[in-house]
């Protein structure tokens, strides 16, 4: 086939049979490796179909962002039945209340959960996620003294509380050891207060002048021997 060269030539190169024959083997070499790449990319997990019958959970949560409580349905579905295998994980999520005002979000956010659910592979990354969404108007105090950012976040304790539940997260908090050293402390510290003749605490028994504590966000640290320390996980400033 003819070309017609419309502009001047500067430079020009002879390419010769051997030449072409090394570039065509190289660019053959090229789509082989690409090909080999892709035959190594492994499928984590299929998508889990839906059986006729789940177990599941429902959880009550009260806040005071909302007029209604809101009550969250966490179905499982149980894998390998019947062998040494067989574990619970999540296949879907619902969210009811009489509230309407966050409907819409709501049923995007559990339509979107529920997929990731049957997904398969590991879906504990979810709890990390929702925790770490803040509301713009400010988080909340629930009961025991714990604070929650925003009601997603509430959510995501309803979620991580169940997979601790059913095995797939471990429960976090000290240990036996760790356990017993708080006990003593709390103990030291309200024997204290009795004798200063203050022995007020909150429902969750801690002081009601306790700070907020920066590792398990709840509202347990108090000075003691002239060191912040956390009534209810341990955290100490002093080590």
């Amino acid at each position: 086939m003819a070309i017609k060269i419309e502009k001047k030539i500067t430079a020009y190169t002879v390419v010769n049979e051997e030449e072409r024959a090394a570039e065509k083997a190289k660019s053959e070499q090229s789509a082989q490796a690409a090909a080999a790449h892709k035959a190594e990319i492994v499928q984590m997990g299929e998508p889990l179909s839906r059986p006729d019958k789940l177990v599941g959970n429902t959880y009550k949560i009260k806040t005071p962002v909302t007029e209604h409580a809101l009550y969250i349905t966490i179905n499982d579905v149980v894998m390998n039945e019947g062998s040494p295998q067989e574990h619970r994980r999540p296949f879907e999520i619902f969210i009811n209340s009489k509230n309407m005002e966050h409907f819409q979000w709501i049923v995007a956010l559990t339509r979107v959960m529920s997929a990731v659910f049957r997904k398969g592979g590991d879906i504990t990354f979810l709890v990390e996620e929702l925790h770490s969404v803040f509301d713009p108007n400010g988080g909340y105090f629930k009961k025991g003294g714990k604070y929650i950012p925003s009601l997603v976040a509430e959510i995501g304790e309803v979620v991580e509380q169940h997979l601790q539940e059913i095995g797939m997260l471990k429960k976090s908090g000290p240990d036996e050891h760790q356990l017993k050293l708080i006990n003593e402390k709390k103990a030291e510290y309200l024997q204290k207060q009795a004798k200063a003749g203050d022995t007020e605490n909150d429902a969750a028994g801690f002081p009601l002048g306790a700070q907020l504590c920066n590792k398990c966000h709840t509202k347990a640290a108090i000075i003691m021997d002239g060191c912040l320390t956390c009534l209810n996980c341990g955290e100490s400033k002093c080590g």
